[in-house]
């Protein structure tokens, strides 16, 4: 368990908060609708957040009319674009941190005058050595 001052709710208890019956829960958890925690012993515990998605597992069958494929279907992309939006919101951040970064000079800038001269560059550590021979 993440949290554990975290609120959670034996089965009876969640199935009541979300005016099903225990066995309906067990159904959503085989189908992968609602992935309750579990103890040691293998018990489920429900979440705040699973009584919400319970409800509106039974908001979206009951009075939109979604069977529990088109459920399942909606719980993962909706699940996928809080992904999404939390991955572009860290995205964003990085993107401001390195355009801070990019403001601050790196070295210093030399004017080089234009011309058609072929200058060849050797690395120091062998001028050195050239000019030490």
């Amino acid at each position: 368990m993440a949290d554990s001052n975290a609120e959670v709710f034996v089965i009876s208890v969640a199935a009541n908060l979300a005016g099903m019956h225990a066995q309906t829960l067990r159904n959503y958890d085989r189908l992968g609708l609602v992935t309750p925690q579990r103890t040691s012993g293998g018990g489920r515990r429900y979440t705040k957040r699973d009584v919400a998605l319970l409800r509106e597992i039974q908001r979206l069958s009951q009075e939109e009319g979604v069977n529990l494929a088109g459920i399942k279907a909606i719980i993962d992309l909706t699940q996928k674009v809080h992904d999404l939006e939390q991955e572009n919101s860290e995205l964003k951040e990085q993107l401001s941190r390195a355009e801070a970064q990019r403001g601050r000079p790196r070295g210093e800038l030399v004017h080089v005058p234009r011309t058609t001269a072929v200058v060849m560059w050797k690395p120091r550590s062998r001028r050195r050595r050239e000019r030490d021979s």
